[in-house]
């Protein structure tokens, strides 16, 4: 891990050659104590800068952005009345220039040698970034090494994306106190980057030299305008006559073959721009989370992935809670959101239970409903249960035609009904949950043809419903918010209305 990058390194690795211009003017107060002026004199000398942060603003790939970088060679990086007015200047003028801010902190926290006065600076910070975000404005942070304290628990953490440096110490409270107030160590691996990433709590951890590629692609797709609707609006599906229909049940046996694409494989296939994100459990888990541009419309996905290698992956309550801090960060930015699903169902466990999976499912579901941003759903293979439904409520839905959506998983509702799991074939076919049969009932716009498995054509199938899900996309974000959002009133409250679609 490189932890000697100083303040003006980082920036230079980020910026576009001889595109970075200073915002910085020198700090025009000296403290009354001798001892503390000693001491920022010294950090003056020894770093080669006036402050603990440098502020301005540069491209990185073109793209113009504004910059906020913490110099830890100056008093541990840590945060005094002149660092947090410089900060706050630097935010506000991005914010006036309607430009993205990246805020690169490496800090101790609050500077100690002037106590109260600030500490409540973080304060002050924080409103000016929170002004930042309520303007629409993308505000990304990457954590250094390390950063602690007041600024971890403020600006540090606020980005719609929050990046971390490798092995980087982050939390509130630093180990040499904790220890002394609890008279115990803090374990290391719990203020570790990695361990915060596992858990959601940051999106992705990046090394030095490749952030300026991560920071390029993020900014692409944040920034990008998207492509203008085709002319003529999407029409909605002529259910196929009963013959051309897929067998219910062999179509859940489809869905559940290992070699079938999934999340990440359609995003793989159907992207321009992708930065894919962290999630609980890392990269392996259950649930995807991207930036992605399609077919030159922009969007934030969340998708679930419903199997690791031969193992099938459980929706959990860390996963839901994911899911709309994601949904949120996309309307604060003005985004769609493209939500994935294909689960075998939340998990069912103690655990699941204590963590409140039932609740978190109920809060997803709101979240969507109320969201002001265009939300897309894309049923793609198996819809068990309410981690399936968790993430449908949308202005519009796309699903495979072997996709399909149960409250149980066949054998479940056999188990209900006959008291075995045998009668599964049968309750598939008779329960309407192929994706026809939910076209028939008003969940489902489009059913995207496989010809005749996914499986079978994943590279074809892939770029068939990719380029249905981007004319989905590009049909929505032209379509007025007051239209779209009454519409989606409307969607919710005629759902499974069979007189709808007759």
């Amino acid at each position: 891990m490189n932890t000697s990058l100083t303040a003006h390194q980082l920036v230079g690795l980020l910026v576009d050659p001889g595109s970075f211009v200073s915002w910085d003017e020198p700090p025009t107060a000296e403290p009354a104590d001798a001892g503390y002026r000693a001491s920022l004199a010294r950090a003056r000398e020894r770093t080669g800068t006036d402050e603990a942060v440098l502020t301005g603003a540069g491209r990185i790939g073109g793209e113009p952005a504004a910059l906020v970088a913490s110099e830890f060679g100056f008093l541990g990086g840590s945060i005094g009345v002149a660092t947090a007015e410089r900060i706050t200047r630097a935010v506000e003028r991005a914010t006036a220039e309607r430009l993205p801010l990246v805020a690169l902190p490496v800090s101790g926290g609050t500077r100690m040698q002037e106590g109260s006065a600030a500490f409540l600076c973080m304060l002050r910070i924080t409103a000016a970034v929170q002004a930042h975000r309520a303007a629409g404005l993308p505000y990304l942070t990457y954590l250094r090494n390390p950063t602690m304290g007041g600024v971890f628990a403020s600006w540090g953490t606020l980005g719609q994306l929050v990046f971390a440096e490798p092995g980087a110490r982050l939390g509130f409270l630093g180990p040499r106190v904790y220890e002394e107030l609890r008279g115990v160590p803090l374990p290391t691996e719990v203020q570790r980057a990695e361990t915060l990433a596992e858990r959601g709590l940051v999106d992705a951890v990046v090394a030095p030299e490749e952030l300026r590629e991560v920071l390029r692609r993020s900014l692409s797709v944040l920034t990008r305008v998207p492509l203008p609707a085709p002319p003529a609006a999407a029409a909605p599906i002529v259910p196929a006559p009963t013959a051309e229909r897929p067998d219910a049940w062999e179509a859940v046996l489809r869905t559940r073959r290992a070699d079938r694409p999934g999340t990440r494989e359609l995003l793989r296939r159907t992207t321009g721009e992708l930065v894919l994100l962290d999630s609980p459990g890392g990269r392996s888990g259950a649930l995807v989370r991207a930036l992605a541009v399609l077919d030159g419309q922009p969007a934030v996905v969340v998708g679930q992935q419903r199997q690791c290698g031969a193992q099938e992956l459980p929706f959990t309550a860390a996963d839901l809670r994911a899911v709309r801090r994601t949904a949120r960060f996309a309307e604060q930015l003005g985004l769609p959101l493209v939500t994935v699903v294909d689960t075998a169902g939340a998990e069912l466990s103690v655990q699941a239970e204590l963590e409140g999976i039932a609740v978190e499912i109920a809060h997803c579901l709101t979240t969507l409903l109320s969201l002001r941003t265009p939300v897309l759903a894309v049923l793609l293979g198996q819809g068990s249960g309410g981690g399936a439904l968790a993430l449908l409520p949308a202005d519009r839905v796309l699903a495979a035609s072997n996709a399909w959506l149960a409250p149980l998983p066949p054998e479940g509702a056999s188990a209900i009904v006959h008291r075995d799991g045998s009668h599964a074939p049968e309750l598939a076919r008779s329960q309407g949950i192929g994706a026809y049969d939910l076209a028939a009932v008003g969940l489902v716009d489009e059913v995207v043809p496989e010809l005749p498995d996914a499986a079978d054509e994943p590279a074809a199938f892939c770029t068939r419903l990719g380029h249905a899900v981007s004319t989905a996309l590009a049909h929505l974000t032209a379509t007025p918010a007051p239209t779209r959002l009454t519409a989606r009133t409307t969607r919710h409250r005629r759902l499974g209305d069979l007189l709808t679609r007759s």
